[in-house]
């Protein structure tokens, strides 16, 4: 039987990869796969050049040992969901870990992205490269929507974030009427000072 280790990641804590996992646990089973090693991560792959601040350091070490069982030979093949879950640091950066794996002797699929599996490395290569210029993007576009969002916010004297207390989380919910009355007389001040 044919060994296999499932990889998925998702972006923020918000989101849960057990979708991913599930679904790619299940794909295996159909196609005869014995799933002997999982990879799962919630830490963004993307970060700028400038700032880390540990962003993507959860990934970068699950990868790092993603690729470190391919080349013991712990397995032949990589389940993804899809190829945008293996990097989103662009082009260069997606095929370099692809070439990695199929230099260890793995192979990568994806029910998503089945064309993943082709005897011509140089279209596979093409594809790969156009999906993680579109998977850079999206994520590109996401941050400058945010930051739009946040400065929006701002601009509008609304609140922005969600700091945690220095004391840790509340030990009961809070009640949120009392912040809603003291942001409404905030606004009422800062109008009648206009």
């Amino acid at each position: 039987m044919t060994k296999a280790a499932v990889w998925a990641r998702v972006s923020t804590a918000d989101q849960h990869t057990a979708n991913q996992l599930d679904q790619l646990r299940a794909w295996a089973k159909r196609r005869g796969l014995q799933v002997v090693a999982e990879f799962s991560t919630e830490d963004s792959a993307w970060v700028t050049a400038t700032i880390r601040n540990g962003k993507g350091a959860e990934f970068d070490k699950a990868r790092a040992d993603l690729l470190n069982g391919a080349r013991l030979g712990h397995y032949q093949v990589i389940l993804i969901w899809a190829i945008d879950r293996l990097s989103r640091k662009g082009i260069e950066d997606t095929l370099a870990v692809m070439r990695q794996l199929y230099e260890h002797g793995c192979d990568i699929w994806s029910p998503q992205e089945p064309w993943l599996v082709t005897s011509e490395p140089h279209m596979r290569e093409l594809l790969v490269s156009f999906m993680a210029w579109v998977a850079e993007q999206e994520s590109r576009r996401r941050s400058e929507r945010i930051k739009a969002g946040l400065a929006r916010r701002r601009a509008e004297g609304k609140p922005v974030g969600g700091a945690v207390s220095k004391r840790g989380a509340d030990r009961k919910p809070r009640r949120t009427e009392g912040y809603r009355q003291a942001w409404a007389r905030r606004k009422a001040v800062q109008g009648s000072r206009s």
